[in-house]
């Protein structure tokens, strides 16, 4: 018995991981959307060369899969931490093991999760073992690196922007989540579901789990669906661009009301408008935006 467990469990069945990490897929056939950045990706491993890269999108849109492809693709060796949890020693342990298996002819990709979470000093431990090539650096990140990474580990890797995967993406990662489950489901909760994951696959197939545990062996309702997921969420950060992208889609609305109607709006809901965007402090808004062509909310 291990002297260090206050409470010992007896050796069991080891619990199965969540299906969004069983459905991880193990080559680029299997991948579903991203195809304008897989494209590219897949010809330069194809032909060997595979630079430092920072792959930038929002949750769920395959960032971690992409690098786990990609290492498998090129036969590197992988070595995976999260800047949430790792530092600057966690860095020159993985680049003094990096330069031993490179002398022996093995490539080493280095995986760092969440990357924006690095200080500048961090970033600069791993910046000339990037340059020197002794690891290639896959960096994930749902911020922009132009605000999160330093210039010179930006100059050194090309940045690819992932998208969020639209609705027939995720139901494809859905319907392979079924068969996976062997289980079935209505088409209100098909889509309700389709529509609370905004894009996110592994909040699609995570809450399809949590609802087939609920369902048991009968199919899959809209009920299963709404008790599965409880509350929706919107994405959201105070100082980076979602910010920005969530308070301008008032604008985005009223501009498309007077493109739609020749006759302008009611002059009660414009000054209502104005006033909603004007009280926004003049040093949080952009001093030109592109959300408004008409420029009708300044």
């Amino acid at each position: 018995m291990d002297q260090g467990e206050l409470f010992p469990n007896e050796a069991g069945v080891r619990p199965a991981p969540p299906l969004a990490t069983r459905m991880r897929p193990k080559k680029f056939d299997d991948l579903v959307g991203q195809r304008r950045v897989v494209d590219v990706l897949r010809k330069l491993t194809q032909s060997g060369h595979l630079p430092s890269i920072v792959l930038w999108g929002p949750p769920g849109s395959g960032k971690t899969t992409l690098a786990g492809l990609l290492s498998t693709e090129t036969k590197a060796r992988m070595v995976t931490m999260s800047a949430v949890t790792a530092g600057v020693a966690d860095l020159r342990k993985a680049v003094a093991e990096a330069a031993v298996h490179q002398r022996a002819g093995l490539r080493t990709v280095l995986f760092i999760d969440e990357i924006h979470r690095f200080n500048k000093a961090q970033q600069d431990a791993i910046l000339p073992h990037v340059e020197n090539g002794t690891v290639t650096l896959i960096g994930a990140t749902t911020e922009n690196p132009s605000f999160e990474v330093i210039a010179p580990l930006l100059s050194r890797s090309r940045v690819f922007r992932l998208e969020a995967l639209d609705r027939e993406e995720l139901r494809q990662v859905v319907e392979r989540g079924l068969r996976e489950l062997n289980a079935t489901t209505s088409t209100d909760a098909m889509d309700a579901l389709l529509e609370a994951s905004r894009g996110d696959a592994r909040v699609a197939l995570n809450g399809l789990e949590a609802s087939a545990a609920l369902a048991g062996s009968d199919e899959i309702s809209l009920e299963h669906i709404e008790r599965a997921l409880q509350e929706r969420h919107l994405l959201y950060d105070r100082a980076g661009d979602q910010h920005y992208d969530i308070c301008s889609r008032p604008a985005r609305i009223l501009c498309s009301w007077r493109d739609a109607w020749s006759s302008p709006p009611p002059r009660t809901s414009d000054s209502r408008t104005r006033r909603r965007c004007r009280s926004r402090s003049p040093r949080s808004r952009p001093r030109t935006s592109s959300a408004c062509p008409r420029r009708c909310c300044r």
